[in-house]
């Protein structure tokens, strides 16, 4: 598995694949959308608030996956060592930025007309912001410290401290009293959300996933190109 994100194998699935998977993401997304938009019913007590979920709900999914794959390849690059996994989850890191701003600020909006304010101190709403914190402190490690194996090792720390926050958001509706409802989808027992709200919510999550690899594979043949540049530069 892991072979497969050697430099030549990356370049060779982004040349090939990267096309055909645009193509499909648009197609998911428009399909998606006019589910969204157009098919599904309103919420009997949001009203069409509700719709917000759609890109809140898959937004946080991909925001918290993306970290967990950060914090992850950490503890394999430090324990073994492999040379392209800090080019991998550096690639990963802009992209799950992103998708917890959405997250946040999509919940914001949410928020407002159903509970009456844009932002609470709310266990789930303040996890988040720390995720948000703790991607932009990786971010800036490799921003702003030259050296790579010292840029590395830092945020190799910080990808490994923050998986610790990840089952505070998760588990943050249960453990304490909080605003935020508890989750309608869970990998343990069955979904509690009507099925013509589901579809939808399961196909915007689908078009958000596709749309992350095909950034990441972007970035990751970004970074790939000016790994072996400072590195030529460095054997002169």
């Amino acid at each position: 598995m892991l072979k497969n994100f050697f430099p030549n194998k990356i370049l060779t699935i982004s040349n090939k694949f990267i096309n055909g998977l645009i193509i499909l993401m648009i197609s998911i997304i428009l399909l998606g959308l006019t589910y969204s938009l157009f098919i599904s019913p309103e919420d009997y007590i949001q009203g069409d608030s509700v719709r917000i979920m759609y890109v809140h709900v898959p937004s946080s999914f991909i925001a918290l996956g993306i970290f967990a794959c950060i914090g992850i390849g950490s503890i394999f690059n430090l324990i073994f060592k492999i040379k392209f996994m800090p080019l991998i989850t550096k690639s990963l890191a802009p992209i799950g930025t992103i998708f917890t701003l959405i997250s946040i600020i999509t919940g914001s909006l949410w928020g407002k007309p159903t509970w009456g304010i844009w932002w609470v101190w709310d266990a789930r709403l303040t996890s988040m912001l720390i995720l948000l914190l703790f991607y932009l402190a990786y971010i800036l490690i490799w921003k702003f410290i030259e050296n790579f194996e010292k840029a590395n090792k830092i945020s190799s720390i910080i990808g490994i401290v923050g998986l610790i926050n990840l089952p505070v958001i998760k588990y943050s509706v249960d453990w304490w009293n909080t605003l935020h409802q508890p989750s309608s989808i869970s990998l343990t027992s069955a979904p509690t959300i009507h099925h013509t709200m589901l579809v939808p919510l399961l196909i915007m999550l689908a078009a958000m996933i596709i749309y992350s690899l095909i950034v990441f594979l972007m970035r990751y043949k970004t970074e790939l190109i000016k790994f072996k540049l400072n590195k030529n530069k460095n054997n002169r």
